[in-house]
């Protein structure tokens, strides 16, 4: 593997993820500083040279959001200047997502926006996972590699959840059908619908059940967990038309607001989410929280674009 000219930058937003990357690669990160100067203004110092490298930014869109998109536009313009060959923004929860349309007057489209500062500050390509709505990719000038959280999904089910083959799928929104249907054929399972009405964001009114879950283990499939009153209240439906059991995979877990409480005191067995976000923290404070590690995914498309080599096949499969 031709590493010599592959340099591995972290923000703050995630070092734990950028490590777990670094290490599968057999690299360490580059010796970079982020800090705050006494004004709030950020301030990057890049410890080595990046001069004609390729260069990687492992930088995900959570916690101190706009504080680390800050640090990641400035570090790739840093970078930059510092006369990078190349420079890939690793985005593993892309920031501002949810905002990627126009669905009332005056409504911003925040992930244009989001997708022109990166551009404009030196990104040559873009490496996310799952994004909420797969048009954001056409917002850039560059090419975006949009990886999926689904291989890893389907390897969970199979490994963790007893009597996966007695399981439904579910989607708990009509958005995200065409997630839930894709996994349910890759496992010869039924698949099931929540059709819910909202009184406005993040609060939801009514929940009604499409499909059949009686006696079975349903397991609901999202990209995103923010303040889980949505799979709360999803798993209430379910058991209520008789599920046995009702398990939730999330390829993003922000788990922001009483997410932990509502999720402590709801009817779902186990909540599942990547460490595309940090939550180690509140894996501590919530028993039924779990972990699936995308890390060796993110590695190995760094790998193969570094290399030259195609992305495709991590659509399907995970690497070793």
């Amino acid at each position: 593997m031709a590493t010599n000219s592959i340099r591995i930058l972290s923000g703050n937003s995630h070092p734990v993820l950028a490590e777990l990357i670094a290490k599968r690669l057999g690299l360490d990160l580059s010796n970079v500083t982020v800090s705050k100067y006494s004004n709030q203004e950020t301030a990057v110092t890049i410890g080595e040279s990046v001069r004609d490298e390729d260069v990687f930014i492992i930088q995900s869109g959570c916690g101190e959001i706009n504080d680390h998109l800050m640090e990641l536009l400035i570090m790739i313009n840093a970078c930059k200047i510092a006369s990078a060959r190349r420079i890939t923004a690793v985005i593993p929860c892309f920031p501002y997502a949810r905002q990627d349309k126009k669905d009332k007057s005056r409504a911003p489209i925040s992930a244009k926006l989001v997708a022109n500062m990166l551009t404009i500050a030196g990104a040559d390509h873009v490496i996310t996972m799952d994004l909420h709505a797969s048009q954001i990719q056409g917002f850039f000038d560059c090419p975006v590699d949009n990886l999926y959280g689904e291989p890893s999904v389907l390897k969970y089910i199979r490994e963790n959840i007893p009597d996966w083959r007695n399981a439904i799928i579910v989607s708990p929104d009509a958005g995200g059908a065409k997630r839930a249907t894709a996994i349910a054929d890759q496992l010869d399972l039924d698949f099931a619908l929540i059709h819910k009405e909202r009184k406005k964001a993040n609060e939801v009114s009514r929940m009604v059940l499409v499909g059949d879950v009686q006696d079975k283990v349903a397991i609901l499939v999202d990209d995103m967990a923010d303040t889980c009153g949505t799979l709360g209240l999803a798993a209430t439906t379910l058991k209520k038309n008789g599920a046995q059991a009702v398990y939730a995979i999330v390829t993003h877990g922000v788990l922001s607001g009483k997410a932990l409480e509502v999720i402590t005191k709801s009817d779902l067995t186990k909540v599942v989410v990547t460490n595309t976000i940090p939550h180690a923290s509140k894996k501590k404070l919530c028993s039924k929280l779990d972990t699936i590690d995308v890390s060796r995914v993110f590695a190995e498309a760094i790998r193969r674009t570094h290399n030259g080599e195609s992305i495709s096949y991590l659509f399907r499969h995970i690497p070793e």
